[in-house]
């Protein structure tokens, strides 16, 4: 947690961003798990804790744009639930940790919502991603569960978005902190890596080094031979000579900051010829990514950079014919690699992919927003100094993709699909790490200190 004056000031500018009206910023429950009792992790939303910091369930922070107020809403612990979770601070005394001087039971909310909605003042609120938040805001505004999507505020979710957008020094020093945790995890799933070993059983190890220095996990882990499954969760493999290991993995501190990284490595412990020529091309391409970000470039403009990269890779390999800017233009590059090159970093590990989008001019893409009420479309974002943002090339062979594709006649003349064939068990490659966009230019997170990352770093730690 950060001094109360960082909290403080965070509500005030975003008090004077929404400029009227009510700001509602619900905090998480406990969610049940397969009996009332027996509820998962918890973890606090991210926005609440941005604005207000405190990690206790059920708890709801007001703003009030047109008075300067703010307040928070909860319960103390009964004596029964002492019993249970040990003494804990009073709501008056959370308040206080983070400036907030004015403190009421939950159950005076509702008193407070249904009067400035008879007053005719707007409240404003972000859409609600968990069932339970839906039920709470629903009774609290009298509005229909599926009506909130189209009540929610849309200024409140831009508000938001473009705040957390922009690092301030102090999130920095926690991701700098994250960092450490997701190197250990890495290096520590590398040393695991040879055949025999089930794929669960590093998921499982580098997931305990998450808990032991930090909240746990910034997302389920992803530790597989199928890496051409972007998101395979399956970890029931066992590791085999002669394979790729993909490990997408990364922690969230004690603040909840996240990292993100990912490392494609042998289970050999050796490249074969044939693995370490793709791997360098997608390495050159996150190479390429670290050397040209700076401030003031779009997101499309890197992406598209990266693209370029591997598309000459593959020309070089013989996979693809005629250049890389036609390869790119025709978009045969998504059949190699079908997903963005990054995504916001900070309190989420998809930062802000709960509200808004990504943009640099935040009024442009309102009625996007109102629409989707998301922002995985990143096409209108700027990167400014104290965005942090994930550099992760990759590239995958998709037999159904590559199977889709050559029956639907897409690519012809530039894909190879002959050449192809010689690929369709390679699996897939990525590449991960996270930048700061900086005043001048950018630089890891992480500092000097870096995961292993080419092919003789690798070598050395896995091939041991």
């Amino acid at each position: 947690m950060f001094h109360a004056e960082i909290y403080a000031a965070r509500r005030a500018e975003l008090r004077r961003r929404l400029g009227e009206g009510i700001i509602l910023i619900p905090g998480n429950m406990l969610t049940s798990n397969n009996y009332p009792n027996n509820t998962y992790y918890f973890r606090q939303d991210s926005s609440f804790l941005y604005y207000f910091g405190l990690n206790t369930p059920a708890l709801v922070g007001v703003l009030d744009a047109d008075t300067g107020e703010d307040a928070l809403y909860g319960d103390d612990f009964t004596v029964e639930d002492i019993i249970w979770t040990g003494p804990q601070p009073s709501l008056r005394e959370l308040g206080a940790t983070v400036g907030v001087e004015r403190t009421f039971p939950l159950a005076e909310l509702r008193e407070r919502l249904t009067r400035a909605i008879a007053q005719g003042r707007r409240v404003h609120y972000l859409p609600p991603y968990r069932g339970e938040t839906k039920l709470m805001l629903s009774d609290l505004l009298g509005i229909k569960p599926e009506a909130l999507h189209d009540r929610k505020s849309v200024d409140l979710m831009l508000a938001v978005a473009e705040m957390r957008e922009t690092k301030g020094p102090e999130e920095i020093e926690e991701l700098e902190k994250s960092f450490h945790i997701g190197y250990a995890m890495h290096t520590t799933a590398m040393k695991m890596c040879r055949a025999g070993v089930v794929e669960r059983e590093i998921a499982g190890a580098i997931e305990g080094i998450a808990k032991a220095h930090g909240r746990g996990v910034s997302f389920p882990s992803i530790v597989s031979q199928h890496g051409e499954t972007l998101h395979n969760l399956h970890s029931d493999g066992i590791l085999e000579n002669g394979r790729l290991l993909l490990c997408d993995a990364g922690g969230e501190g004690l603040s909840y900051y996240c990292s993100d990284h990912t490392r494609t490595y042998p289970v050999s412990g050796r490249f074969t010829q044939k693995q370490k020529d793709v791997y360098n091309i997608v390495l050159e391409a996150h190479d390429r990514v670290a050397r040209l970000i700076a401030p003031g470039m779009m997101y499309a403009e890197v992406h598209k950079a990266a693209y370029l990269t591997l598309a000459e890779g593959l020309i070089a390999l013989g996979l693809m014919h005629g250049t890389a800017e036609d390869a790119v233009a025709a978009g045969a590059m998504t059949l190699f690699m079908p997903h963005g090159l990054g995504h916001g970093m900070g309190l989420d590990v998809h930062d802000c992919e709960a509200m808004g989008e990504r943009s640099f001019d935040f009024a442009q893409i309102a009625e996007r927003a109102a629409a989707s009420g998301t922002c995985i479309y990143r096409a209108g974002w700027k990167l400014r100094p104290g965005t942090v943002m994930t550099d992760e090339p990759g590239l995958y062979f998709i037999p159904a993709l590559i199977d889709k594709c050559k029956a639907d006649g897409l690519y012809r003349g530039i894909v190879d699909y002959e050449a192809l064939e010689a690929y369709r068990d390679f699996g897939g490659i990525r590449i991960e790490d996270d930048i700061l966009v900086t005043e001048t230019g950018n630089r890891m997170i992480g500092g000097e200190k870096h995961i292993p990352v080419t092919v003789e770093e690798l070598e050395a730690v896995v091939g041991r």
